[in-house]
């Protein structure tokens, strides 16, 4: 009795281990990936992406700071330039970010599924389209490596946090 007990918790612990990889996933790395290494997947624990601070010059994406929940991540990058933000409306999630890189990032816009569409920065370069692999994730957290600019930038998908 206590063995297909045992068994059952098993096969559904790995059945709910499977479902939830199958709904992660990455996009990038768009850029030449040189510089100092930054993630913020510990910060998705906070809570979904709610703001978005970017900071732009003429040529590049220069720096880079995302709100989860309620937390900033530390600002990456370099200081020269504009910094811009946007807020996302509650409840509202990216599920597209399109651009633009070359050795750089130079262009990032995010898309919500309330149809908004967030640009920063000029648009040269080789395009690019990122979206999620599986239906009804969000952008869940950015990683890359940044010096003076950021240099490049990997976009990580998942379900929206069922918490918020």
């Amino acid at each position: 009795m206590w063995t297909f007990m045992l068994l059952g918790l098993l096969c559904a612990s790995a059945s709910a281990s499977a479902i939830q990889a199958r709904s992660s996933s990455y996009s990038g790395e768009y850029g030449c990936g040189r510089g100092e290494p930054f993630s913020h997947s510990g910060l998705q624990l906070e809570g979904p992406i709610t703001a978005i601070r970017v900071r732009v010059n003429s040529f590049n994406i220069v720096g880079l700071q995302v709100r989860y929940g309620q937390v900033w991540s530390d600002y990456v990058g370099g200081k020269l330039g504009d910094l811009e933000e946007i807020f996302l409306h509650p409840g509202e999630s990216v599920i597209v970010v399109s651009g633009s890189y070359s050795n750089y990032p130079k262009t990032l816009n995010f898309v919500t599924d309330e149809g908004r569409f967030l640009s920063f920065g000029k648009d040269t370069g080789i395009m690019l389209y990122a979206v999620p692999l599986h239906p009804n994730t969000v952008l869940r957290f950015i990683n890359g490596p940044a010096g003076l600019f950021v240099t490049a930038i990997g976009l990580h998908w998942d379900n929206y946090p069922r918490n918020c």
